[in-house]
């Protein structure tokens, strides 16, 4: 699973199940044909809680979704991108970025590059295109950073919830 940084609601209005949901599958998710039902095995619910569940952490921006993370390159065209934007801007334009279903990653650091994103598409031409797009309707210029050497990275995360109950239902 793919966590968004823009959180719509903070992290102690998220009831156990969410909070398994988030810090405990984004390693290890289920390569079955019901993923859902396997979790929510583990869990101790139902499938279609479990789909409504993450449904909701959607909607409410605790994730962007819900998928497999290919090694960039191998399939289709991939970068790393930085925008260097003003602090009372950065919102609205991580926002916009946000729009991009190209974008995988998004996220602000302490630099003066300091909005990065990841962006994907099926060829370098897409890839471009989208670049310039964000560009055109950001207003800021995109550093172009793709891959010359390959970096194994666990961006799993212990998201810091007290999860001492077993089961959530």
């Amino acid at each position: 699973m793919q966590l968004n940084s823009e959180n719509k609601l903070n992290k102690q209005q998220l009831n156990a199940l969410e909070k398994h949901l988030l810090n405990d599958f984004q390693h290890g998710f289920p390569l079955v044909s019901h993923p859902y039902e396997e979790i929510a095995k583990k869990l101790g619910t139902t499938e279609d809680i479990i789909i409504e569940s993450l449904a909701q952490l959607k909607q409410h921006g605790f994730i962007s979704r819900v998928g497999a993370v290919f090694r960039a390159n191998s399939i289709g065209a991939s970068t790393l991108a930085a925008i260097s934007v003003s602090e009372n801007k950065i919102e609205s334009i991580a926002s916009i970025i946000n729009e991009y279903s190209e974008v995988n990653h998004n996220y602000k650091r302490e630099h003066h590059f300091n909005l990065w994103f990841v962006l994907t598409a099926s060829d370098e031409h897409e890839l471009n295109a989208v670049l310039d797009d964000i560009e055109k309707r950001t207003g800021y210029s995109v550093m172009y950073l793709p891959m010359i050497e390959d970096f194994h990275i666990d961006l799993g995360f212990d998201l810091g919830f007290d999860l001492d109950i077993e089961r959530v239902i």
